[in-house]
């Protein structure tokens, strides 16, 4: 084996390090005592401090402003099968814990399982990989080989086609690594069954993240007219009608997610209950506001809108244009539960986001509940961007 190239970095910049982050930035590297420009896409490395101790060992890519991603603080100990085996191996064990007996949810986290740069979602029998670094790209292979021993699916997908690849240089596609996997299969979550589009849904077909905060608003929507925002496959919807819900009409702006809508709506016999509306949320909103329409709980989860620092001012914006319009649909007690998952949308703006609707709009606001990403997404604690998911449950006063 090729020994790994060593990257040393500037004075003080290892401090980070050491508290536990995995991140090392193109701006961190001593670059004249030890170059980027040579490296390949996906390199092995050893990093050191600026004195030549040794801090860690991972993979680097000098094209991406994340230069370098750490796997482990043990010196020659390198991205193959074994080390891939073992933290597969600690993160199934979690998840079994998690859901005994029900083999759906997040399989493998990537910083926060010890893996950058690779998530692992498991559907029953199939599993589907997101490689989105060049590092994790170099083992793919591997990775495939390590899930087939340790889970013995009946099928692997790589979903490789997130935007992320392109920041890293490699290619975007989507294959069938092992066994068969179909387009389309069902699973249950909060025991409600769904058909999950894995080839061509958003990211690996369903989010996992939201299933507690989904399990959660059971409690607030028995007999009530809900509204679920940016509904994709009904997640939420289809769970509040199988609450109680009276009523659920989902939006979203893609044809296919809602004609799952009515299919996961008849799957649980709850047909009747739900019905949709395609269009753009910020104006399907304004035409529901301009009906004078009202809803008893509606639920706003929407796509990141601030996925990079330049997108902050726009997505700050676009948030409380959201929150605002969806204060104005509900009648005193009524439920809102706002989420964001752009990290760079922070709780608390998030709150401050949902207080100035609130004042916009004339209202009282009470904070009943606050939702997080679900344990199968746990987050490092030395690493604030794998903490990303947050979620209000939002009760309107006079």
């Amino acid at each position: 084996m090729t020994a790994p190239a060593i990257l040393r970095l500037k004075k003080d910049e290892d401090r980070r390090i050491r508290a536990g982050h995995l991140w090392i930035f193109s701006n961190e590297v001593d670059v004249r005592a030890t170059p980027l420009s040579g490296l390949e896409p996906g390199q092995p490395v050893e990093v050191q401090d600026s004195r030549g101790h040794f801090l860690g060992s991972g993979y680097a890519n000098p094209r991406s402003l994340i230069t370098v991603r750490l796997l482990s603080r043990k010196k020659g100990q390198a991205l193959g099968p074994v080390l891939l085996s073992e933290r597969l191996g600690h993160a199934l064990g979690l998840r079994e814990r998690l859901h005994p007996g029900e083999p759906f949810y997040r399989l493998c986290f990537g910083e926060s399982d010890g893996l950058p740069g690779l998530v692992v979602d498991r559907y029953g029998g199939v599993l589907v990989v997101q490689a989105t670094t060049a590092g994790m790209e170099r083992v793919i292979e591997a990775v495939v080989e390590a899930l087939v021993d340790l889970v013995a699916p009946e099928g692997v997908l790589l979903r490789a086609d997130t935007p992320a690849r392109e920041l890293e240089g490699i290619e975007r596609y989507v294959r069938t690594a092992y066994g068969d996997v179909p387009d389309r299969l069902e699973i249950l979550e909060n025991g409600v069954r769904f058909g999950v589009p894995l080839r061509e849904g958003q990211k690996t077909g369903w989010f996992y993240d939201h299933r507690v905060n989904r399990r959660r608003l059971a409690r607030y929507v028995t007999d009530s007219r809900v509204l679920d925002v940016f509904s994709y496959v009904g997640g939420w919807g289809v769970q509040a009608a199988a609450a109680g819900a009276a009523e659920v009409v989902c939006v979203d702006s893609s044809a296919a997610a809602l004609q799952l809508v009515d299919e996961n709506a008849r799957l649980n016999d709850v047909s009747a209950r739900v019905s949709t509306i395609l269009g753009d949320a910020f104006e399907v909103l304004d035409t529901l506001r301009g009906q004078q329409a009202r809803f008893d709980v509606i639920v706003l989860d929407p796509p990141a809108f601030i996925k990079r620092r330049k997108d902050q001012k726009q997505g700050e914006q676009a948030y409380r244009r959201l929150n605002l319009a969806a204060l104005e649909l509900l009648p005193e007690g009524g439920i809102l539960a706002s989420a964001s998952c752009s990290f760079h949308l922070s709780r608390d703006m998030l709150l401050r986001t949902i207080l100035w609707a609130a004042e916009r709009t004339g209202r009282q606001v009470q904070i009943v509940e606050e939702g997080h990403q679900a344990p199968d997404h746990p987050f490092h604690p030395a690493i604030p961007e794998t903490n990303y998911l947050k979620t209000f449950f939002v009760r309107v006063l006079r």
